[in-house]
């Protein structure tokens, strides 16, 4: 029997797999491609996708996810056995201190959590500050430098969060970590489920890049290797809301539907393609928000400057708390963002594709 959508997101976010270090998680994400997929191509540097023919001379259409999620790499052992860490993506210093986390390293996992001076030793003044995470250690329970590689930590071992994926006091909403973006992974192969047995007037490549979240270094890659007519990043958003945000900050609401994103730091959206997602959206009465991000960028800012120009949006999911060890969606979102992938690949096809690229 094929796994539930929720137990997938599941199995993906509990993988680990920080930038630069998504082998864990693109294994795992292989054995779910491979059986809905013609076959599966990879660029050098760890990304995946898997290829479907729907239109051998249609125009070739990506749609992508990102494997990595932030976390941490070992820098340093004290002689006491503490570890200390070089973030791996854009973290908030705030959200870090007293977490659980895993070490990988080549004996294991290893637990530990990130600890830091207490403030009861701290002056008024610095109780009120934030902790830089280079005053941040993480303590695994040993008592020196040799204990600790006894059990296998080394300089440059992956630091990842500890946080299962469990289901809320409303059904309808998740808890995990590596939401961002292992959601976007699990569009892009719900895609190829959802087409399965069904025709669609182009060439379809859909999975993962890597290393988004350390500069969308993976999506060059990418794109590199896919060479697409047209191309969309699924990723996730900022949810607008919890308390204390503003609309000006952040607009979209959990089960509102999926994000077509306006302008991220990284890209301005082809307004041809914008304005096909909104009509192919109201067309088949699939919800849909818009957003803003202005201090975040998606793979679409790489995708849309291959060659000569690639027409890209991105399309995510509002989601609560992400950078952090867990973060929180609406499983309606992802099914209404599913089903308006699919819409938009059995529709993308070579006057339409040729049409959004004639700005």
């Amino acid at each position: 029997m094929s796994k539930s959508r929720v137990e997938i997101i599941k199995e993906l976010c509990e993988a680990y797999g920080v930038s630069g270090q998504e082998a864990e998680v693109r294994k795992l994400y292989e054995t779910y491609l491979a059986p809905v997929s013609e076959e599966l191509e990879h660029d050098n540097f760890g990304g995946v996708v898997g290829k479907k023919t729907g239109d051998a001379n249609g125009p070739r259409v990506l749609i992508s996810g990102h494997l990595d999620e932030i976390g941490m790499m070992v820098t340093y052992i004290t002689d006491e056995g503490f570890i200390y860490f070089q973030t791996v993506g854009g973290w908030w210093n705030q959200v870090m201190l007293a977490q659980r986390v895993v070490i990988q390293t080549r004996k294991g996992n290893i637990t530990g959590i990130i600890g830091s001076k207490p403030p009861h030793v701290l002056p008024a003044e610095e109780r009120k500050k934030t902790v830089p995470f280079t005053s941040m250690f993480i303590d695994i329970g040993v008592t020196s430098k040799a204990e600790a590689e006894e059990v296998g930590v080394r300089p440059g071992d992956p630091i990842l969060p500890w946080s299962p994926f469990v289901q809320l006091a409303n059904p309808k909403f998740y808890m995990g970590k590596a939401l961002d973006n292992r959601l976007g992974c699990a569009t892009a192969l719900e895609v190829l489920r959802s087409l399965q047995g069904v025709s669609h007037p182009n060439i379809l490549y859909a999975g993962a890049t890597t290393q988004e979240e350390v500069g969308l270094r993976g999506a060059q890659t990418m794109v590199q290797h896919v060479k697409p007519d047209i191309a969309i990043a699924l990723d996730v958003g900022i949810a607008g809301d919890t308390p204390e945000m503003k609309k000006s900050e952040a607009l979209s609401k959990c089960g509102d539907g999926p994000i077509l994103l306006l302008y991220d730091s990284s890209m301005i959206p082809n307004p041809k393609f914008r304005d096909f997602v909104m009509d192919t959206a109201s067309d088949a009465g699939i919800p849909l928000q818009v957003e803003v991000v202005a201090g975040g960028g998606t793979d679409a800012g790489r995708f849309q400057t291959f060659g000569s120009g690639v027409p890209s949006v991105a399309i995510g999911y509002p989601t609560r708390y992400i950078h952090s060890h867990a973060a929180v969606y609406h499983q309606d979102d992802f099914d209404n963002g599913v089903a308006l992938l699919t819409e938009l690949v059995k529709r993308l096809d070579f006057a339409t594709v040729r049409d959004i690229q004639a700005h």
